[in-house]
C-alpha cells in the first residue's frame, strides 16, 4: 500500500536541509513502529519518495513524502501514531491511499502556493530600517514611500506581458520569462501571495520573483526581508490542477 502524506514544517526546523528531513522520517517511523516496507538487496532502505525539496529557512504547511506500507492502520491512527513521537515543529496533517499506478510525488508536481510575510524590521517603506541599509550599514532612505506604493510597483511588475531575467543552474546562466513561470499573484492584506510552477519541467523560486522586481527599480534586494512559507503543492491530472493530497483517497 501506498501512502501520501502532507505535512508542516515549522519554527527551527526550517534550518534543516532536505537529506536531514529524510532521516527524520526514516527515525520517526521507526519510533511510531509501522510497518514500513523495505527494499531488497544488500543494503534495505525504507520505500519513500518526497516531493521537491523546500528551501532553507522557508517553513511550509504543504510537504509531501510518499510512504510504502505493508500493513497500515486507520487514517486517524497512522496520523496520531506518528504525530504522537515527531517533534511539534513537524506535524503530519493529512494522508491518502494512492492507488497502484499513481505517480510519485515529486513526479506529479507541476505549481506550488507561497506567502511571502514582510519580517519585522525590514519592512521595505520604513526609513532607517534594515532593509533600507546602505553598502557602509549606515541608515538610508526607505526604498518605498509605503506599503501601498509597494504593492502599486509589484503588480505593476507583476502584469508585465514579459518579465525577463538571468537564471543561474549549476552549469550555466540562462534568460527565461517569468511571467510565464508566475500561475497567480495576489494581495492578501499586508502579504504577497504567489503560484509559480514547480517541478522538473519547469521551476520558480519566489526569491528569484522578489530579486527580480527589486533590481527592476534599481534596488537591492535583501532576502532577509521576507518570512516566506510554502502553503500546497499541486499536480495536474487530465489537465485540471489539483493538490497532491487530492490524487488519492481514504482508507
Amino acid at each position: 500500500m501506498k501512502i501520501r502524506l502532507k505535512f508542516s514544517k515549522q519554527g527551527n526546523l526550517r534550518f534543516i536541509g532536505h537529506l536531514d528531513v529524510m532521516r527524520y522520517f526514516q527515525k520517526l517511523n521507526r519510533r511510531a513502529k509501522l510497518g514500513i516496507k523495505y527494499s531488497n538487496g544488500f543494503s534495505p532502505h525504507q520505500e519513500m519518495s518526497f516531493a521537491t525539496p523546500l528551501g532553507l529557512g522557508l517553513t511550509s504547511d504543504g510537504e509531501y513524502v510518499d510512504i510504502e506500507f505493508n500493513t497500515v492502520p486507520s487514517k486517524e491512527e497512522l496520523i496520531a501514531r506518528m504525530n504522537a513521537v515527531s517533534l511539534p515543529e513537524l506535524q503530519i496533517t493529512d494522508a491518502c491511499l494512492l492507488p497502484d499506478d499513481a505517480k510519485n510525488a515529486m513526479a506529479s508536481l507541476a505549481a506550488a502556493d507561497y506567502t511571502l510575510r514582510f519580517r519585522e524590521g525590514y519592512e521595505p517603506w520604513i526609513a532607517g530600517g534594515k532593509a533600507a541599509l546602505s553598502e557602509d550599514e549606515c541608515a538610508g532612505p526607505a526604498l518605498f514611500s509605503d506599503i501601498e506604493d509597494f504593492f502599486a510597483k509589484l503588480e505593476a511588475f507583476i502584469s508585465q506581458p514579459s518579465i525577463l531575467t538571468e537564471k543561474k543552474t549549476k552549469t550555466s546562466v540562462k534568460e527565461v520569462d517569468l511571467s510565464k513561470q508566475i500561475r497567480k499573484y495576489q494581495r492578501r492584506g499586508d502579504t504577497v501571495f504567489l503560484r509559480v510552477d514547480t517541478g522538473s519541467a519547469s521551476n520558480l523560486k519566489p526569491e528569484l520573483v522578489m530579486e527580480t522586481f527589486f533590481s527592476s527599480l534599481g534596488l537591492h534586494y535583501d532576502p532577509l526581508i521576507f518570512c516566506i512559507n510554502r502553503d500546497e503543492l499541486y499536480g495536474v491530472d487530465n489537465e485540471t490542477e489539483r493538490a497532491l493530497i487530492a490524487f488519492g483517497s481514504s482508507w
